[in-house]
């Protein structure tokens, strides 16, 4: 599955993997947030943290009719305010989307997968 944009010069293929890891990207940055997590923890382990090359197993892009869906699961740092962190991760992920490609997100849902204690 991918997204199709047109515009004058013709159509631009994006594929789901490419906007996945560019939302992963922007997810890292934020702080509080540890790592990555995969969605389907009982088969790939409970306490994996992805890495850079697996990002798009921790993310979840949908296309419900024009609107784009995604879908994050992370973990956060210990003694951070997981709203907060969610609202940031949010937001940051739309800016990042509409610079880059120029999307529109409809929703960035964030799924906490876990708590971590970081080493400072």
């Amino acid at each position: 599955m991918s997204i199709q944009i047109a515009n004058d010069y013709g159509k631009i293929d994006i594929t789901n993997e490419t906007i996945a890891r560019i939302v992963g990207e922007a997810t890292i940055e934020c702080y509080g947030v540890v790592g990555m997590a995969s969605r389907h923890q009982i088969r790939d382990g409970l306490t994996e943290i992805l890495r850079k090359e697996n990002f798009s197993r921790g993310v979840i892009v949908s296309n419900v009719g024009a609107d784009t869906q995604i879908d994050l699961y992370i973990i956060v740092g210990y003694g951070t305010k997981i709203t907060e962190v969610a609202y940031q991760v949010q937001s940051k992920v739309q800016y990042t989307l509409k610079k880059t490609l120029g999307m529109k997100v409809g929703s960035v849902n964030i799924y906490v997968q876990g708590v971590r204690v970081t080493n400072l």
